[in-house]
């Protein structure tokens, strides 16, 4: 459809953006491929090049396409969003990028919960839970140190597990565990002294934490967990828009 003097330039390329964003993470476009001249997506969409410049600058923001200008865009990638499961599974969102994922477990704890902890679990004062220290790797590489509170019933299928188990979420979901629901809140820690001991890095140097609450279908907390990840070893992208929000975690 062609631009018309009554439509605002600034609509049309937010439309235009939106409309090859969305070919470039449906996988119309794959990384490395190029995108048609300014001149050919002018042509194809109706619009002026100045438009189109406009709407690349938006995929260029957005790291989806390369910044060099006389030249047809490269597509750096598809910001692919993330199913639920791979974004709960550190072993899942592993190999979902191709990754060698690893575990060693360096405690389990049986013992009374905090009044903290039960209130993340919804559980009576007094409830015993399983407390689970475990180091993620990748490529046999430490990036990631995962303690993790489950509530009895949970943690005594977590504590039958060999020590080296890659997954806990894979083992449970085989024993009729359901994972419906996650709250994701992400900010940064100082590295205190198993931190460091762990993952090779100084103490009090910046951690990336992602807390987890993960629910079942009738909301009834799983697990609460705290994840620590060394800098420079993941990413998280936050795609947003009317009809979704989607949280990506990313390698690097």
């Amino acid at each position: 459809m062609a631009e018309s003097g009554g439509k605002r330039p600034r609509a049309e390329y937010r439309r235009l953006a939106a409309e090859l964003g969305e070919a470039i993470t449906s996988g119309e476009f794959g990384s490395g491929d190029r995108l048609p001249s300014e001149e050919s997506l002018a042509a194809q969409y109706g619009v002026s090049r100045g438009t189109v410049r406009q709407a690349l600058a938006v995929l260029r923001a957005n790291g989806l396409v390369t910044s060099r200008r006389g030249t047809r865009r490269v597509i750096l990638g598809t910001a692919r969003t993330q199913s639920f499961f791979e974004l709960l599974s550190f072993t899942g969102w592993a190999r979902s990028i191709g990754e060698d994922p690893g575990s060693r477990t360096i405690d389990i704890t049986h013992r009374v919960a905090v009044p903290l902890e039960c209130e993340q679990l919804q559980l009576e004062p007094g409830s015993h839970i399983y407390r689970v220290v475990r180091l993620r790797t990748l490529s046999r590489v430490p990036v990631m140190l995962e303690r993790a509170i489950y509530p009895e019933r949970i943690g005594e299928l977590i504590a039958a597990l060999p020590p080296d188990a890659p997954s806990h979420a894979y083992p449970l979901l085989d024993e009729g565990v359901v994972f419906t629901d996650a709250d994701h809140t992400i900010d940064l820690v100082e590295a205190d002294v198993d931190d460091a001991r762990l993952l090779g890095c100084a103490e009090s140097s910046p951690l990336i934490r992602e807390r987890r609450r993960v629910t079942d279908p009738a909301s009834t907390p799983l697990l609460w967990s705290d994840d620590r990840f060394l800098p420079g070893t993941v990413s998280f992208t936050v795609h947003n828009s009317a009809a979704t929000t989607a949280l990506s975690r990313r390698r690097g």
